[in-house]
Protein backbone atom coordinates (compact mmCIF):
# COMPACT_ATOMS: atom_id res chain seq x y z
CA UNK A 1 0.00 0.00 0.00
CA UNK A 2 2.84 2.53 0.63
CA UNK A 3 4.41 1.54 -2.57
CA UNK A 4 1.02 2.22 -4.34
CA UNK A 5 0.75 5.52 -2.84
CA UNK A 6 4.47 6.50 -3.64
CA UNK A 7 3.48 5.69 -6.94
CA UNK A 8 0.62 8.28 -6.72
CA UNK A 9 1.86 10.87 -5.62
CA UNK A 10 4.77 10.64 -8.18
CA UNK A 11 2.48 10.46 -10.78
CA UNK A 12 0.56 13.54 -9.36
CA UNK A 13 4.03 15.59 -9.02
CA UNK A 14 4.66 14.94 -12.62
CA UNK A 15 1.64 15.56 -14.05
CA UNK A 16 1.19 19.12 -11.92
CA UNK A 17 4.81 19.46 -13.68
CA UNK A 18 3.94 19.10 -16.88
CA UNK A 19 0.69 21.78 -16.43
CA UNK A 20 2.90 24.37 -14.93
CA UNK A 21 6.03 23.51 -17.55
CA UNK A 22 2.70 24.07 -20.39
CA UNK A 23 2.07 27.15 -19.24
CA UNK A 24 5.34 28.02 -19.25
CA UNK A 25 5.34 27.60 -22.96
CA UNK A 26 2.23 29.28 -23.82
CA UNK A 27 3.83 32.48 -21.77
CA UNK A 28 6.83 32.50 -24.03
CA UNK A 29 4.56 34.05 -26.55
CA UNK A 30 4.29 37.21 -27.91
CA UNK A 31 8.02 37.79 -27.03
CA UNK A 32 8.30 41.17 -25.48
CA UNK A 33 11.07 43.32 -27.73
CA UNK A 34 14.14 41.69 -26.20
CA UNK A 35 17.24 44.31 -24.97
CA UNK A 36 19.94 44.58 -26.87
CA UNK A 37 22.51 41.54 -26.67
CA UNK A 38 26.17 40.82 -28.16
CA UNK A 39 24.62 38.42 -30.33
CA UNK A 40 21.61 36.50 -31.87
CA UNK A 41 21.12 32.67 -31.80
CA UNK A 42 18.72 30.75 -33.89
CA UNK A 43 18.25 26.86 -33.37
CA UNK A 44 17.36 25.52 -36.82
CA UNK A 45 13.69 23.54 -36.57
CA UNK A 46 10.93 21.92 -38.83
CA UNK A 47 10.75 25.59 -40.69
CA UNK A 48 12.14 29.05 -41.50
CA UNK A 49 10.23 31.14 -38.81
CA UNK A 50 13.04 30.41 -36.70
CA UNK A 51 15.72 31.82 -38.88
CA UNK A 52 13.29 34.58 -40.69
CA UNK A 53 12.77 36.00 -36.67
CA UNK A 54 16.55 35.90 -35.91
CA UNK A 55 16.94 37.95 -39.17
CA UNK A 56 14.60 40.55 -38.06
CA UNK A 57 16.36 40.85 -34.61
CA UNK A 58 19.34 41.57 -36.43
CA UNK A 59 17.98 44.10 -38.05
CA UNK A 60 16.56 45.98 -36.04
CA UNK A 61 20.22 46.00 -34.50
CA UNK A 62 19.19 43.61 -31.13
CA UNK A 63 22.75 42.27 -31.87
CA UNK A 64 26.17 42.53 -33.84
CA UNK A 65 25.94 38.75 -35.60
CA UNK A 66 23.57 36.23 -35.75
CA UNK A 67 24.73 32.31 -35.45
CA UNK A 68 22.40 29.78 -36.93
CA UNK A 69 23.01 26.33 -35.41
CA UNK A 70 22.05 22.94 -36.71
CA UNK A 71 21.96 24.00 -40.57
CA UNK A 72 21.74 21.17 -42.82
CA UNK A 73 25.46 20.24 -44.29
CA UNK A 74 23.51 19.84 -47.97
CA UNK A 75 22.27 23.44 -47.33
CA UNK A 76 24.08 25.76 -49.29
CA UNK A 77 24.54 29.28 -47.90
CA UNK A 78 22.87 30.77 -50.98
CA UNK A 79 20.10 28.30 -50.67
CA UNK A 80 19.37 29.56 -46.99
CA UNK A 81 19.88 32.98 -48.24
CA UNK A 82 17.22 33.00 -50.28
CA UNK A 83 14.58 31.82 -47.56
CA UNK A 84 15.37 34.69 -45.40
CA UNK A 85 14.10 38.06 -45.54
CA UNK A 86 16.88 41.17 -45.12
CA UNK A 87 19.28 42.24 -47.38
CA UNK A 88 22.44 40.48 -48.58
CA UNK A 89 25.09 42.84 -47.63
CA UNK A 90 23.38 42.34 -43.91
CA UNK A 91 23.03 38.49 -44.30
CA UNK A 92 26.98 38.23 -45.75
CA UNK A 93 28.38 40.34 -43.57
CA UNK A 94 26.77 39.61 -40.11
CA UNK A 95 25.06 35.98 -40.42
CA UNK A 96 27.12 32.63 -39.32
CA UNK A 97 26.36 28.76 -40.28
CA UNK A 98 26.84 26.33 -38.02
CA UNK A 99 26.39 22.87 -39.37
CA UNK A 100 27.63 20.66 -36.59
CA UNK A 101 24.63 20.90 -34.35
CA UNK A 102 22.22 17.66 -34.82
CA UNK A 103 20.15 17.93 -31.79
CA UNK A 104 19.59 20.44 -28.92
CA UNK A 105 23.00 19.09 -26.99
CA UNK A 106 24.74 19.81 -30.06
CA UNK A 107 23.28 23.24 -30.52
CA UNK A 108 24.06 24.43 -26.94
CA UNK A 109 27.44 23.25 -27.74
CA UNK A 110 27.81 24.29 -31.16
CA UNK A 111 26.06 27.83 -29.69
CA UNK A 112 29.03 28.10 -26.71
CA UNK A 113 31.94 27.32 -28.87
CA UNK A 114 31.06 30.06 -31.23
CA UNK A 115 30.35 32.94 -28.47
CA UNK A 116 33.42 31.81 -26.13
CA UNK A 117 35.06 32.69 -29.35
CA UNK A 118 33.81 35.90 -30.13
CA UNK A 119 33.66 37.16 -26.48
CA UNK A 120 29.95 37.40 -26.77
CA UNK A 121 28.51 37.00 -22.82
CA UNK A 122 25.01 37.68 -23.81
CA UNK A 123 23.03 36.11 -26.09
CA UNK A 124 19.19 36.39 -27.15
CA UNK A 125 17.82 32.92 -27.99
CA UNK A 126 15.52 32.20 -30.86
CA UNK A 127 13.40 29.01 -31.29
CA UNK A 128 9.75 27.79 -30.56
CA UNK A 129 7.84 28.08 -27.77
CA UNK A 130 7.38 24.55 -26.62
CA UNK A 131 11.45 24.28 -27.13
CA UNK A 132 12.49 27.09 -25.67
CA UNK A 133 13.31 25.44 -21.93
CA UNK A 134 15.14 22.97 -22.69
CA UNK A 135 16.86 25.08 -25.18
CA UNK A 136 18.06 27.07 -22.32
CA UNK A 137 18.62 24.73 -19.97
CA UNK A 138 21.29 22.93 -22.46
CA UNK A 139 22.77 26.65 -23.20
CA UNK A 140 23.39 26.85 -19.69
CA UNK A 141 24.83 23.69 -18.97
CA UNK A 142 27.17 24.11 -22.04
CA UNK A 143 28.06 27.70 -21.29
CA UNK A 144 27.65 28.89 -17.72
CA UNK A 145 27.44 32.06 -16.27
CA UNK A 146 26.32 33.12 -20.14
CA UNK A 147 23.15 35.66 -19.95
CA UNK A 148 20.43 34.58 -21.74
CA UNK A 149 17.33 36.23 -23.25
CA UNK A 150 14.27 34.17 -24.69
CA UNK A 151 12.49 35.20 -28.13
CA UNK A 152 10.04 32.65 -28.84
CA UNK A 153 8.47 31.48 -32.04
CA UNK A 154 4.99 31.16 -31.69
CA UNK A 155 3.42 27.27 -31.74
CA UNK A 156 -0.38 27.77 -33.38
CA UNK A 157 -1.55 24.71 -32.04
CA UNK A 158 0.15 24.87 -28.36
CA UNK A 159 -1.84 28.73 -28.05
CA UNK A 160 -4.47 26.82 -26.86
CA UNK A 161 -5.62 26.28 -22.65
CA UNK A 162 -6.99 23.16 -23.67
CA UNK A 163 -3.75 21.66 -25.51
CA UNK A 164 -4.54 18.72 -23.37
CA UNK A 165 -7.72 18.17 -25.01
CA UNK A 166 -6.08 17.09 -28.95
CA UNK A 167 -3.92 13.79 -29.02
CA UNK A 168 -1.42 15.97 -31.26
CA UNK A 169 -0.72 19.04 -29.32
CA UNK A 170 -0.78 16.61 -25.57
CA UNK A 171 2.00 14.61 -27.40
CA UNK A 172 3.99 16.95 -27.96
CA UNK A 173 3.66 18.82 -25.10
CA UNK A 174 3.86 15.52 -23.14
CA UNK A 175 7.42 14.42 -25.00
CA UNK A 176 8.82 17.73 -24.61
CA UNK A 177 8.05 17.75 -21.08
CA UNK A 178 9.86 14.30 -20.62
CA UNK A 179 12.84 15.99 -22.78
CA UNK A 180 13.08 18.94 -20.40
CA UNK A 181 13.13 16.96 -17.31
CA UNK A 182 15.83 14.98 -18.69
CA UNK A 183 18.76 18.00 -19.85
CA UNK A 184 17.39 19.27 -16.11
CA UNK A 185 18.65 15.91 -15.02
CA UNK A 186 21.51 15.48 -16.90
CA UNK A 187 22.39 19.72 -15.94
CA UNK A 188 22.15 19.04 -12.11
CA UNK A 189 24.41 15.77 -12.59
CA UNK A 190 27.25 17.92 -14.89
CA UNK A 191 27.03 20.52 -11.79
CA UNK A 192 27.47 17.87 -9.12
CA UNK A 193 30.05 15.77 -10.78
CA UNK A 194 31.97 18.74 -11.41
CA UNK A 195 32.26 18.76 -15.16
CA UNK A 196 30.99 21.31 -15.73
CA UNK A 197 32.69 24.17 -18.04
CA UNK A 198 34.35 27.09 -16.94
CA UNK A 199 32.24 29.92 -15.95
CA UNK A 200 31.98 32.80 -18.44
CA UNK A 201 34.26 35.34 -17.40
CA UNK A 202 33.57 39.45 -18.87
CA UNK A 203 35.87 40.23 -21.02
CA UNK A 204 38.41 42.82 -20.30
CA UNK A 205 38.55 46.30 -21.83
CA UNK A 206 41.54 45.39 -23.90
CA UNK A 207 39.87 42.33 -25.36
CA UNK A 208 36.94 44.68 -26.18
CA UNK A 209 39.32 46.47 -27.60
CA UNK A 210 40.64 43.88 -29.87
CA UNK A 211 37.39 42.64 -30.83
CA UNK A 212 35.75 46.19 -32.19
CA UNK A 213 38.98 46.27 -34.60
CA UNK A 214 38.91 43.09 -35.65
CA UNK A 215 38.39 42.44 -39.27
Amino acid sequence: MKFLTFVAILALMWLVGLFVFAERVRGFTPAEDPARADAIVALTGPSAERVNVAIRLLENDKGDRVLISGVNREVRRQELRALTPGSNRLFNCCVDLGFEAMDTIGNAQEIATWAREKGYTRLIVVTSDYHMPRSMVEIRSAYPGVELTPYAVETPSLDNSGWWKAAVTARRMTLEYMKYLAALGRAVWTRVSGDAPAPVEPASDDQVVEEAVRP
